[in-house]
């Protein structure tokens, strides 16, 4: 249950592996809607609630022992968390752990690396989220260094962009506020080395297809420091969210993407 998507997998194991019979994700933009106190507000919670009891619905032949719901980073900050939690229990119909910002990360490692077709690679996995950025290293299928900062796509574009408007000035306030975040950790990632490095987010998903499908990258899911610079200057050319014309951009993701480019630049500059 993230800050702005909820996922939900079913899954039967068949000879060892996981084989997915049913899955379901909506963008539910929790994050969206907590405010300075750090409350949810009405309507976030609605969506939220709304799309648990649809979950719900798709659940409700399987036992509690065979369901996991975890929350993130906005059921980690919101004040009234507590409250909102019962609630999102009735709905799901099943219990939720709100897990820490490692676990998370550790989570997110280990089904990045289960994956794969290789297992013996030293790999480095980042996930954008809605209200918090996973940085991960690891060998094979085990994390090693494990990081979760509190910033996301939703945060950051309510931080400086929540009225649609992209500039310049503003883009580097949030690349600037992503870089200061990451900022304690650099060397240990500055001198570390690894195979390979994996986007595991709908931001870096996001970010692949626009690269590839605006001709600025010719490998399909691959994302370079080029394409993000011909991303963030076509949001800029913009002005506006209204204004956006970038081929593979959803309209559902409008109200995040400048938010999600910047942190995804601030990484790249680590």
């Amino acid at each position: 249950l993230g800050s702005n998507s909820f996922h939900m997998i079913v899954a039967r194991i068949e000879e060892g592996a996981l084989r997915v019979i049913d899955r379901h994700r909506e963008m539910v933009r929790l994050a969206d809607g907590l405010d300075d106190r750090h409350m949810l507000s009405d309507e976030a919670r609605w969506r939220a609630l709304g799309c648990l009891r649809r979950f719900g619905q798709r659940l409700r032949e399987l036992d509690s022992r065979d369901v996991r719901a975890v929350g993130t980073n906005t059921f980690r900050a919101a004040d009234n968390a507590a409250e909102f939690l019962g609630q999102a229990e009735q709905a799901l119909g099943h219990p939720i752990d709100i897990i820490s910002g490692v676990e998370e990360a550790r989570l997110i490692y280990s089904g990045v690396s289960r994956s794969m077709e290789t297992q013996d690679e030293r790999r480095l996995v980042v996930d954008i989220g809605g209200g918090s950025t996973e940085l991960i290293l690891g060998d094979g299928l085990e994390a090693q260094t494990m990081n979760s900062f509190y910033m996301g796509c939703v945060s950051m574009s309510q931080r400086y962009f929540t009225d649609g408007v992209i500039d310049e000035a503003r883009m580097q306030l949030a690349e600037t506020a992503a870089k200061q975040e990451l900022e304690p950790v650099e060397g240990q990632y500055q001198g570390a080395r690894w195979d390979v490095a994996l986007g595991a987010s709908g931001t870096i998903k996001s970010a692949a297809r626009f690269a590839f499908e605006n001709g600025w990258c010719e490998e399909q899911s691959v994302i370079s420091k080029r394409a993000l610079k011909q991303i963030r200057k076509t949001l800029i050319d913009a002005g506006h969210f209204d204004n956006i014309k970038l081929k593979g951009l959803v309209s559902q993701r409008i109200p995040v993407v400048c938010g999600g480019i910047a942190i995804l630049r601030a990484l790249f500059s680590v």
